[in-house]
């Protein structure tokens, strides 16, 4: 079935009311098993109250059968948090340790998928300051209610607040300006995505098997547009969860957010990395680094350039990874 990008958003756009009965005891009517996947990194103050409300959930629904905290080594106690609270807590070093230490929370999301035990699984971000029940039975509906659906995908108003001051809608200024944009260029297909970076999305775990991850912030943005090629646009859908707020990074932390999601757009359109050619006099300019960020700053102290090593590593689909374990092993 082919759909338009006006039809998609009219077919599969839905809101966490439209499946308020997931909330309730036999909710969910399919025989499905679910995992909660929330990659956390220094998130004392928030991944308490989360795990609170999953827990709530679960007391009358059941509808979570394995909630996993994937941990960044946090030094403020996170992990210890998430365990006094039933969850089991991996630390991202620790999964797949053959590929060294994890790079990013992309990273540590591909590797999550080596634990999780769901049919479908959801991913959450563990920095949300106003987690409600309905982030989860409103972004894993579509996957438990509606035939067809394989890849659900939040979308939410980001206010945005600094000093006191709150603006309804200035939140996700790397997704306005920069995700957004690249979309409408490249794939016009997925235009229809309120919140294509949203870090809540559930699809079913061997779709996720079967797609490669990008690491770090490049994650996202390369999961809607792999699940696309593998799913379709009709298989996919998101749901409004009304507002949600969370940590707001500083300018110079998103720019180079924008930069890793620049790249990782490039490297699915299959742009060559731009490659000068051999300057006529020696040291003239040097070939271009792209893990490496340049940031030019002005400052009271005067004008800086600041240097910062950006990495995009792609990882493998995990069915591939498997398959190959499974090979060793059997020729051992």
């Amino acid at each position: 079935m082919e759909m338009t990008v006006w039809e998609w958003f009219e077919r599969r756009s839905f809101h966490h009311r439209d499946f308020c009965g997931l909330a309730n005891p036999g909710g969910s009517g399919r025989q499905l098993t679910t995992t909660l996947i929330l990659p956390a990194r220094n998130v004392a103050g928030t991944i308490g109250p989360i795990l609170d409300t999953v827990a709530r959930l679960n007391e009358r629904t059941g509808l979570i059968e394995q909630v996993m905290v994937v941990d960044a080594d946090s030094a403020d106690g996170t992990a210890d948090i998430a365990r006094a609270r039933g969850a089991e807590v991996y630390s991202e070093n620790e999964l797949l340790p053959v590929y060294g230490p994890a790079q990013g929370k992309g990273d540590a999301m591909w590797r999550s998928l080596s634990a999780a035990r769901g049919d479908i699984v959801m991913f959450a971000d563990a920095d949300t300051r106003d987690f409600d029940e309905h982030f989860i039975y409103g972004t894993l509906g579509p996957l438990l209610a509606v035939p067809g659906i394989r890849f659900s995908k939040a979308a939410y108003r980001r206010p945005y607040t600094q000093e006191g001051q709150s603006v309804a809608d200035g939140g996700g200024r790397v997704t306005e300006l920069m995700a957004k944009p690249l979309l409408n260029f490249f794939y016009p297909g997925l235009t229809g995505f309120v919140q294509p970076l949203a870090g809540e999305f559930a699809a079913y775990r061997e779709l996720l098997c079967n797609i490669p991850f990008l690491t770090g912030y490049g994650v996202e943005i390369g999961v809607l547009i792999d699940v696309l090629a593998a799913a379709g646009l009709p298989a996919m859908a998101q749901v409004d969860l009304g507002s949600r707020q969370n940590r707001h990074q500083p300018l110079g932390d998103l720019t180079r957010m924008s930069s890793t999601v620049l790249r990782a757009l490039a490297r699915r359109v299959h742009l060559p990395e731009q490659e000068m050619p051999e300057p006529a006099a020696p040291g003239v300019w040097a070939l271009p680094r792209h893990d490496i960020y340049r940031h030019a700053v002005a400052t009271q102290d005067g004008l800086r350039l600041d240097e910062h090593l950006n990495e995009l590593t792609e990882r493998p689909p995990l069915t591939q990874v498997l398959a190959a374990g499974r090979e060793r092993d059997s020729v051992a």
